[in-house]
């Protein structure tokens, strides 16, 4: 709830340095932190298993 108030707080400064309205911009910075609040530990997590299975299958390989 901090989170989504602090990007709608962001998100508004942004946009409004075009001179216009900045609801647009608060919006655009709670979805996109909603999004990334989901998307980064995904990411982590399979950047993980990328890692993992390339260090095992790289053990398993016969030494020439």
């Amino acid at each position: 709830m901090i989170g989504d108030a602090i990007a709608g707080y962001i998100g508004n400064k942004i946009d409004r340095r075009d001179g216009k309205g900045g609801t647009i911009g608060a919006l655009v910075g709670v979805l996109g932190w909603k999004a990334a609040k989901r998307i980064v530990p995904a990411a982590i997590v399979l950047g993980g298993i990328a890692y993992g299975v390339r260090r095992f299958t790289r053990s398993r390989e016969p030494v020439a």
